[in-house]
This record gives C-alpha cells, sequence and structure tokens, in this order.
C-alpha cells in the first residue's frame, strides 16, 4: 500500500476511535481497526499526537461546509437563505459533536494545527458573512458580526449549551434564524380592531 493510502486508511479507521474512546484512544485500538501492525502507524505518523491531530483535521475539514454554503442561492430571502445554511451547519456539527473536546488537548503542543482549526472557522464565518452581505442595509451589524453570532448560536444549539443544562438543545433551525434577525421578545399578537369585535 503506497504511503498516502496508508494514511489515508489511519485516519479513516481513527476518527470513529476517537469518537468513542476520545485522545485516550491506544495505537493499538488504532492498528487493529486499520488492519495494520501497531509499528505501521509510526511509518506514516511520526507519533500517536500526530495522528490524532490529522484525523481532527479530516473530521473539521471546513470545504463542505464552506461548498454546502456558497451553494446557497443569495437571491432567496434573507430568512430562508439563514434557514438553510443552519440545517446544513447543523448536520455537520452534530456529526463531530463528541469531538469538540479533543483539538483542545492537541492545540496546547502544536501551533500549526491550532493555526489550521482557526482558519477553517474563518473560512466558514466567511461563508456565513457571504450569505448575510446582499441584506447587509437591512441589518444593524455587519454580515461578519451576524456570521460570528449565528455561528455561536448554532453551536450552542448542538452543544446543548456546552453542558451547562441549557435550554439551547430544543432550538430549532427556523427558531435559531429569529433569534439572529428578532431577537429575543415574544411578538405580541395583533390586537383584534374594534370594527372586527362588533
Amino acid at each position: 500500500m503506497a504511503p498516502e493510502d496508508r494514511r489515508t486508511a489511519l485516519i479513516a479507521a481513527t476518527l470513529p476511535l476517537i469518537r468513542e474512546y476520545g485522545t485516550a484512544v491506544s495505537t493499538r485500538q488504532i492498528a487493529d481497526a486499520a488492519g495494520v501492525a501497531e509499528g505501521t502507524i509510526f511509518g506514516v505518523f511520526p507519533d500517536k499526537a500526530s495522528l490524532l491531530r490529522a484525523a481532527l483535521m479530516s473530521a473539521f475539514d471546513p470545504q463542505p461546509a464552506v461548498d454546502a454554503l456558497a451553494a446557497i442561492d443569495t437571491q432567496v430571502e434573507l430568512r430562508a437563505r439563514l434557514r438553510e445554511a443552519v440545517t446544513r451547519m447543523r448536520t455537520g456539527m452534530s456529526a463531530n459533536a463528541n469531538l469538540v473536546a479533543a483539538p483542545k488537548e492537541l492545540m496546547a503542543d502544536d501551533a500549526e494545527f491550532r493555526e489550521q482549526m482557526m482558519d477553517g472557522r474563518r473560512r466558514i464565518l466567511a461563508g456565513l458573512a457571504a450569505l448575510v452581505e446582499p441584506d447587509r442595509d437591512r441589518l444593524r451589524r455587519s454580515p461578519e458580526a451576524a456570521a460570528q453570532l449565528l455561528l455561536m448560536l448554532i453551536a450552542v444549539s448542538v452543544h446543548h449549551g456546552f453542558g451547562e443544562g441549557g435550554e439551547f438543545g430544543d432550538m430549532d433551525d427556523e427558531e435559531i434564524v429569529s433569534v439572529l434577525l428578532d431577537g429575543l421578545l415574544v411578538r405580541p399578537s395583533p390586537t383584534p380592531s374594534t370594527e372586527s369585535a362588533s
């Protein structure tokens, strides 16, 4: 097997194990899952942390999200556009929900990995901002600020308040967009006119 194929196979075998065991997964477990000798790992990666970083970079690759956001028609009404973005982003984030803590452990020792993770976030924010841009004049904040707020709301809804027992997990896509565009105040029902009452 060519080195690049071996690398790809090891990354593919590692991802489900990180989802199940976190960064405590052993190289023996990875080797068994990949169907290779444990030493094979170190012929491709210098150490376990490097393999875990590569697997996480694969899981958090921003390109699928960037492509999905770019495919949304900016001629569609803003609310519908953002609802579509939220649906697509939540799907991707949900798949990686239990991987969120792992990058923090691995970022501490690797500035390049940290920068790659931050660059991925910047690319996604740029994709969200581009969706908001056509309606810049209707908003009191810039498309970039709106993108940050939207990404934050999506993340909190997927991660259920980041473990603090919040009520964000029951927000659907429509409500996330409504909170962003309308705020938290409940809209009162229109008061019936006296003419219609008589």
